[in-house]
């Protein structure tokens, strides 16, 4: 079996985050450790790279193009 788990390491013993389905008490396991930090949300790169009036210009069609969504559609 191969599995991808999410660890924590406290104290000296990593921990898993969530319960192993599968695996029995006592079972030995081989472990790859991946250290890779969790990055910022993607599209915080894009950040900045419009001038104010772009922005708002893009505010402002968004603005006019959610008036015209009829909630009333999407209800049951």
């Amino acid at each position: 079996m191969t599995k991808t788990i999410h660890a924590i390491y406290e104290h000296g013993v990593l921990r898993p985050l969530n319960q192993i389905e599968g695996l029995e008490e006592n079972t030995e396991v081989e472990v790859t450790i991946s250290t890779e930090k969790r990055g910022t949300h993607p599209i915080l790169k894009f950040a900045g790279i419009l001038s104010n009036r772009e922005a708002d210009e893009m505010m402002n069609v968004i603005e006019d193009e959610f008036e015209k969504v009829n909630l009333n559609e999407w209800k049951d």
